[in-house]
């Protein structure tokens, strides 16, 4: 069955007004309606009780809560949290996996797990959300506002992950989840299109309800399957007979690629909790994460490179017909005069993350509580990137020189179509390509994370009560380092000399047709590289790979006061708080950098660097109870996130200037201050007791100051010049063989540094209504559904990715100006159904390269429609058993970036759809 985007679209002025007519109906029955007191299930129970969580909190919070045990509303947490009012989510590999709140790219947000800071297995703070497996989790708070006693709190805000508490249940419950998974690529390679999910929990309670257990595991196997087209960036403006047969002024791409990626990643995860409750007064806490995930996969692809760089062969470059958009913009042509490749990517990557937490709270008599919390964390990443490259073998000094037809579509796949063949593996050789025979890297991660908390609630005494009823304070010490290393180098064919790769090692044929090609060699890419070739990955071979190992470290003492209102202003209820955080952070880094004046065999040499900062941090949430169930929300704050991790490192490459003396370096900075805001809130919420609500939201933050990368001359490098010796004689500006200048003590440093902020504003409207409020005849009918617009007036420069994003001014990262989510659902005597849609304008993502660098593209914004049909038996015989059938991605959305403009792609990619069918038992 063949699905159009356009049968799914949903306009945003329908929705809105859909929603305001629907608001309005169950406002105008509010009175005449006796809402019934029943037990929910399903869907019903989980958008309920993230509502009570929403309205009974004194922070401005968005909410996700399980429908049932194991059962969150998708089979992502990040797809989950991507529906909230204000959130988006951004694809990796077809899943959704980080996330944006507020327009603000995950730098700004932190993620917690059962109130406790996460480690992460890349290079920053943000968290992998796909890591988490929505099976193992009770719900997710979002915190849009901080308080003096949130802990690890974000700039744009705070996501918390919650396991379930045991005796929290009234008795013991089993649970199983089992689910197939098909991908409608299907299987290519060696690799299967098909998948499962298996989870388990168990929860139980002993020793009359003073011992709870909760015990869960959850494995599962996802297909990776993947079409792609890519361009090379950048798209440049040409000079005068650059690429023959184009005219000057012509924006221009030098190459194109086109693959089929294919993989699998496993993933098993365990969760456990331990709660010792034996009295009232107190309780102690033990839980236990665990999650261990595997990703292989193979880019099996063809590339051209269009830029008259062939291997030095004749006859070279020439463009016929070439098509030129109104736009300047060359979309395609004949090319002749190249030397194509058939490639092979591979990439292993293992990661692991262990969490450990201990909390024991002691009530006091006369009110109050005590509190101890206890963490470790710690997230290792292995991986192994290997690339090599075949071509048609050259006769002596010709070559196999071919002619391709181009058309680079920016709505469809970019198509390629040659003239020779490129299907037979005997007639293709691992050679030295003009990009090499291959090359290689063997990155890891270890992130480690220390904790300790103590804090106390103390009621104030009755002379003092009033506005405030009782107060928090507390401090909390947090130990955390991040060490990165990468070993690269050249993957060179081996002694036998140039091969072809021999039949054991080929998988079946990939089809590249999507693209305009037709079959393509693959084959085991490690295997090969094991066999033919010799690859030494190193740290210290050449200087620029010397900075690349790193290691940061963070000491960060938080002490809070919090004082809890409840009571009256202005002659309305309130509740909410006043806090204040102090934070100090004693921040360092170590690396070592290449000192081409130094002794011989003494040239690598450390750096270590770091400073001390505190900043004090603000805080107010005010709640007012009017009448009819509304709540109007105000907050005040100054909020904080710490820098990139990577961005603090203190690598650098150096070097002096011999004919001017002036030095010049970059790299990180270790004395990067964080981003600091001052924010305001108010928000607007109507609630139908906990069954439905309406709101309205508004933000705006004064960003005081934005870390991006920047050139600052005048920098201080006096430390790294100390062992120059000038050179006798140099070429300086008076003329050749003049003596060689001393080295300066200040020249050009390039690095992350705190440049201008900025103001970031927004309006947040959402809704999540039962249709019985407005008729019985829509009875088990429900929407949810958000929309979000942001503006920014800050502008950034990320000359780290100018050949994507450009060198001038760019809006912030993960900002999209629009978001819509809209989820339609039907849930009645046990049938459950439910389509979602999340929508967002462009915006500027993050991706990883080949090189291990972050770098920043424009993102074609998305229309992701997800469908979910199930039956649950409520009972005779099958009681406790539930069916689902899913699809993700219905719609087969495609993931497109581009450079400056759309009619300049950069990566058209498709995943494909993914449909579940499986099974849920509960007794």
């Amino acid at each position: 069955m063949t699905f159009s985007k356009n049968q799914f679209r949903i306009s945003p002025v329908t929705a809105g007004c859909a929603l305001l007519i629907l608001a309005a109906g169950a406002s105008a029955q509010q009175q005449a309606q006796q809402l019934d007191t029943v037990v929910v299930t399903g869907i019903r129970k989980g958008i309920e009780a993230a509502i009570s969580v929403k309205k009974n909190a004194d922070n401005i919070v968005e909410s996700v809560s399980a429908e049932d045990i194991g059962k969150l509303p998708d089979i992502s947490i990040a797809e989950s949290i991507g529906r909230l009012p204000g959130l988006s989510a951004q694809r990796v590999a077809g899943r959704a996996q980080v996330i944006s709140v507020r327009g603000l790219s995950p730098d700004f947000a932190t993620s917690l797990l059962n109130g406790r800071e996460l480690v992460s297995t890349g290079d920053n703070r943000s968290v992998e959300f796909d890591q988490y497996p929505s099976e193992l989790l009770a719900g997710v708070s979002v915190y849009k506002t901080p308080d003096g006693g949130l802990v690890g709190q974000g700039l744009s805000g705070t996501i918390d992950m919650q396991t379930v508490r045991p005796l929290n249940f009234g008795s013991r419950v089993i649970a199983f989840n089992v689910r197939g998974q098909k991908n409608s690529l299907g299987g290519a390679a060696g690799a299967k299109g098909t998948g499962n999910r298996v989870s388990a929990s168990y929860i139980n309670q002993f020793a009359d309800r003073t011992i709870g257990l909760v015990l869960g595991y959850a494995h599962q196997e996802t297909p990776t399957q993947e079409e792609q087209v890519g361009l090379y960036e950048p798209w440049q403006s040409l000079g005068a007979g650059w690429r023959p047969g184009v005219a000057a002024g012509t924006f221009y791409s030098d190459g194109i690629k086109a693959l089929r990626r294919t993989g699998v990643t496993k993933r098993d995860a365990f969760m456990a909790t331990a709660e010792f409750r034996p009295s009232k007064d107190f309780t102690s806490v033990v839980d236990y994460y665990h999650t261990k995930a595997k990703q292989v996969d193979t880019a099996n692809q063809f590339e051209v490179n269009l830029s008259g760089y062939n291997g030095g062969y004749n006859p070279g470059l020439n463009i016929t017909s070439p098509v030129i958009n109104g736009n300047n913009t060359f979309v395609g042509g004949t090319a002749s005069g190249l030397y194509p490749l058939v490639r092979g990517m591979y990439n292993d990557r293992k990661d692991t993350i262990d969490a450990f937490g201990w909390n024991n709270k002691l009530k006091l008599d006369g009110g109050g509580s005590l509190t101890a919390d206890v963490s470790y964390s710690k997230a290792d990443r292995k991986e192994i990137s290997l690339e090599n490259n075949t071509q048609l073998a050259p006769t002596g000094t010709t070559a196999p020189l071919d002619t391709l037809k181009l058309n680079f579509s920016s709505d469809s796949f970019p198509t390629l179509t040659p003239t020779l063949n490129y299907s037979d593996p005997t007639k293709l050789f691992l050679r030295g390509t003009i990009y090499g025979s291959g090359y290689g890297k063997t990155p890891s991660v270890q992130d480690e994370l220390k904790s300790l908390k103590l804090a106390g609630n103390f009621p104030l005494p009755d002379s003092l009560k009033g506005f405030f009823q009782d107060v928090d304070v507390g401090i909390n010490y947090a130990d955390r380092s991040k060490k990165k290393r990468q070993p690269e180098g050249n993957i060179n064919v081996g002694a036998q000399g140039d091969t072809a790769i021999a039949g054991d090692l080929q998988y079946a044929p990939v089809d590249l047709s999507f693209a305009g090609l037709g079959n393509i060699p693959a084959w085991n890419v490690r295997g090969a590289v094991s066999r033919y070739m010799t690859f030494n990955p190193s740290e210290t071979s050449a200087a620029y790979l010397i900075p690349k190992a790193w290691s940061v470290y963070e000491k960060t003492t938080t002490g809070f006061i919090k004082g809890n209102i409840d009571g009256e202003l202005a002659g309305m209820p309130v509740r909410g708080n006043v806090g204040l955080q102090v934070i100090r952070v004693d921040q360092s880094s170590t690396s070592n950098y290449w000192d081409n004046n130094a002794a011989p065999g003494s040239e690598i040499r450390p750096n270590t660097d770091g400073k001390v900062r505190t900043d004090v941090l603000p805080s107010m949430n005010l709640a007012f109870s009017l009448a009819d169930d509304q709540t109007l929300r105000f907050a005040l704050a100054r909020q904080m996130a710490r820098p990139r991790v990577d961005q603090l490192r203190s690598g650098i490459e150096f070097g002096v200037d011999n004919a001017t003396g002036k030095p010049g370096a970059s790299g990180g900075n270790p004395k990067a201050d964080p981003w600091i805001a001052n924010a305001f809130d108010v928000s607007y919420e109507k609630y139908f007791g906990t069954r439905a609500y309406i709101a309205a939201a508004a933000f705006y933050k004064d960003l005081k100051s934005y870390i991006y990368t920047q050139k600052q001359d005048g920098y201080d490098l006096s430390s790294f010049t100390q062992t120059y010796v000038p050179p006798n004689t140099c070429t300086t500006p008076a003329g050749p063989n003049q003596p060689c200048p001393a080295a300066l003590p200040t020249g050009t440093f390039t690095a992350p540094f705190n440049g201008k902020g900025g103001s970031l504003s927004g309006v947040e409207l959402s809704a999540s209504l039962p249709l019985s409020l407005v008729s019985d005849m829509f009875k088990g009918f429900g929407i949810q559904a958000s929309a979000s617009f942001t503006n920014s007036g800050i502008k950034i420069q990320d000359p780290e990715s100018a050949t994507s994003v450009g060198g001038g001014d760019i809006a912030l990262p993960g900002l999209s100006k629009q978001v819509y989510n809209l989820t339609a659902y039907y849930e009645a005597n046990g049938f459950e159904a439910r389509v979602s849609q999340r929508r967002r304008s462009d915006f500027i993502g993050e991706i990883g390269n080949f090189n291990g660098a972050r770098t920043l593209r424009y993102v074609v914004g998305e229309n992701i429609t997800d469908l979910q049909l199930g039956y649950n038996f409520n009972d005779g015989a099958f009681k406790g058993l539930g069916l689902l059938f899913q699809v993700n991605n219905l719609t087969n959305e495609a993931y497109r970036t581009y450079a400056g403009t759309k009619d300049r792609p950069l990566e058209y990619q498709r995943w494909g759809r993914s449909f579940l069918l499986g099974a849920n038992y509960k007794f």
